[in-house]
């Protein structure tokens, strides 16, 4: 669940700026004003054009101008007019306040966070405390990722502005549970929670934040709460399963996530937590279908296509698996567990090449264990590579060092054959 709000609604023109003199308003800026008071843009902006083509720092022309653009899905447009405007009269607050919204809707914060700061100095012409707590909302929503502490400061001034208003808290909240300040987003959480009781938001927040804290009772009253007043949330009951899986409450929490009624959850994520659930169980069957759905829903997410590509090993599904294995990796190259697994199959599909570069692969990421000496053992000894094979099966005894006697007993009689010089290395002591 997003927490962070998007950045704020872009201010309407006035009807009149008071800062502009009955006698320097173009009549055309009048006219189109009028219009635009009845949302008829095809009016206002031949009008507007008309009026900066005559006057090319008439600010108010070019403000209105942009809110036409903004309006009709044309933001490139009203940047530009924006900036037009800003650039006849940089002191008005709603000029500097929309070009900089506009600006952090296209990725482009550095800029915004300019124009951000400038409108938090200026004074709206209605609605001050309104108007200046949305800019320092916005302000610092931009500066989240490159000034965190910047940032933090802005919603706490939008906060003094308008502190009956939860949102700059859940902003507040969310940035500090970024930076693992996990005490201090609770508060913020708390705040959001008490200024706005009956909004889910904050509260499902502050579980997130209390179960990373491993607060699982509190979290688990706070969301059953909830669910007594609503017990259809689906979010909720969902969040709840994922407290109770953490609290290792398996059976209950497979319920809160949907195996009650045997229905697939509706989020791709519940599904995949749900399916984790049943693998723990050894369910490996009903697993695969809830990753079966996880994967169709999220069909580029490589946690999904491992998750389903595992549960298929489980079930000795061997093909299907390694294609689902080989999907993972291609989506995520680095996911050195996806790699071994890819490997134990490989082999089995009696793809022993395949086995052999997937550990490679993973020996880059992953250290080496007995269990990944012994199978590069096995499918060099299958490749009839002999040398290998041995080099591995004694890296395998070396490493497991008794640990594993099936494993080990298999090794010693295959160096025996293998290498028979030396069989009386290989015996197992008396």
């Amino acid at each position: 669940m997003a927490l962070l709000p998007s950045v704020a609604q872009e201010s309407k023109p006035t009807v009149r700026h008071h800062q502009v003199a009955e006698s320097d308003t173009a009549p055309e800026v009048d006219q189109a004003e009028a219009a635009l008071a009845k949302s008829d843009y095809g009016t206002a902006e031949p009008l507007l054009l008309k009026a900066t083509a005559a006057d090319a720092n008439d600010y108010r022309a070019w403000f209105d101008l942009g809110y036409v653009y903004k309006a009709t899905n044309r933001d490139e447009l009203a940047i530009n007019a924006y900036r037009r405007s800003v650039a006849a009269k940089s002191d008005i607050f709603e000029s500097n306040l929309n070009l900089g919204i506009l600006l952090a809707k296209q990725g482009n914060n550095a800029e915004a966070a300019k124009y951000l700061k400038a409108a938090t100095q200026l004074t709206p012409t209605a609605h001050v405390e309104e108007g200046r707590a949305r800019a320092w909302q916005s302000l610092g929503i931009v500066l989240g990722g490159s000034d965190p502490q910047q940032a933090l400061a802005a919603f706490a001034e939008a906060a003094k502005l308008e502190p009956e208003n939860p949102e700059p808290h859940l902003s507040a909240g969310q940035l500090l549970e970024k930076q693992n300040q996990l005490d201090a987003a609770a508060k913020e959480y708390e705040a959001a929670a008490a200024l706005d009781p009956k909004s889910i938001e904050p509260v499902v927040a502050l579980s997130v934040v209390y179960t990373r804290q491993q607060k699982y009772p509190q979290a688990e009253a706070m969301l059953r709460k909830l669910l007594a007043a609503d017990p259809q949330n689906q979010v909720v009951r969902t969040q709840l399963g994922r407290i109770l899986a953490a609290e290792g409450k398996n059976e209950e929490a497979a319920k809160e996530l949907g195996a009650a009624d045997g229905k697939v959850p509706d989020d791709p994520h519940a599904a995949l937590e749900l399916g984790t659930l049943y693998v723990k169980a050894g369910k490996y069957a009903e697993a695969e279908a809830m990753f079966r759905a996880a994967v169709a829903k999220l069909p580029q997410d490589a946690e999904m296509h491992f998750a389903l590509g595992s549960a298929l090993m489980q079930e000795k599904k061997y093909a299907e698996a390694q294609q689902e294995l080989l999907l993972t990796l291609k989506l995520k190259p680095n996911l050195g567990e996806a790699y071994g697994n890819l490997a134990v199959v490989a082999s089995e599909n009696k793809n022993y090449q395949l086995a052999i570069q997937a550990l490679d692969a993973r020996a880059k990421i992953l250290p080496e264990t007995p269990a990944t000496y012994f199978l590069r053992a096995t499918s060099f000894d299958n490749m009839q590579a002999t040398p290998k094979a041995v080099e591995y099966y004694k890296r395998f005894l070396e490493a497991d060092a008794g640990q594993q006697s099936d494993m080990e007993w298999q090794a010693r009689h295959r160096l025996i054959a293998l290498d028979p010089a030396n069989a009386n290395k290989y015996r197992p002591p008396k």
